[in-house]
């Protein structure tokens, strides 16, 4: 694996990200999703390492208010990975640095409540543990766009999570934009993306293609009716 010590950022990057890049102990997995070791943020998502087969756990949560709308971010442009991107409401990461978020799928809720505050300043009591609905995992790898020496190759830990309402107030280091879609408008969103007028990450296509939709309706229609599967998708 490449040498974590070593320099490996452009030029003005946000020493925040940095900070985060090099503190953050990811959850470093085996294809069958078993923990293997802590690995720093950096040493997860250099694409040197991913081309060499590393792979680390992760979760794409997707919180809908009660009128079934899903929220979704935009990327800040400060963010090393994929900035500027339209994608779900939060993708992160269970650290192994964090208390309580090594332990499967309890401790990707953890992780999930953590960050939407910590993202998009939504307060913990605005998003009960207790309503976040695992679905299923997926195993992706993505380069960074423009493509440079990052990556992603990930277990994603797919959450749904309906609130009746909650207070969005988001971190600029984090998000840069925010707005709650319907089903006919993330379809437009994905449409533009397919045309180059915006931008979507590709865990949020992929989840989208594969997916979404099909959630979404069950989930207006009959919320007790999603299912969990076990299975991890290799999309």
């Amino acid at each position: 694996m490449t040498n974590t010590s070593e320099n490996v950022y452009e030029a003005g990057v946000d020493e925040e990200q940095v900070k985060f890049m090099e503190e953050d102990m990811c959850i470093v997995v085996s294809n069958d999703d078993e923990p293997i070791r802590p690995g720093s943020k950096k040493e997860c998502h250099l694409k040197e390492n991913i081309d060499k087969g590393l792979l680390h756990r992760a979760f794409s949560c997707f919180l809908f208010n009660k009128e079934g709308k899903l929220l979704l971010q935009q990327r800040s442009l400060k963010k090393i990975t994929f900035p500027e991107m339209w994608t779900n409401t939060v993708c992160s990461h269970p650290l192994a640095n964090e208390r309580d978020e090594s332990n499967g799928v309890d401790g990707v809720k953890v992780a999930a409540q953590r960050k939407l505050f910590h993202e998009l300043g939504i307060p913990a009591e605005e998003v009960p543990i207790s309503k976040m609905n695992y679905l299923t995992r997926i195993h992706y790898k993505a380069y960074n766009v423009p493509e440079d020496q990052w990556a992603e190759h990930e277990i994603d830990y797919i959450i749904f999570l309906q609130v009746e309402s909650v207070t969005v107030t988001p971190n600029p280091g984090e998000a840069m934009d925010y707005r709650f879609v319907t089903i006919d408008e993330v379809k437009e969103i994905v449409q533009q993306a397919g045309n180059g007028s915006l931008k979507i990450t590709p865990w949020f296509h992929l989840i989208f293609k594969k997916f979404l939709i099909p959630w979404w309706q069950t989930m207006l229609e009959d919320p007790s009716k999603l299912v969990q599967d076990d299975t991890i998708h290799r999309l």
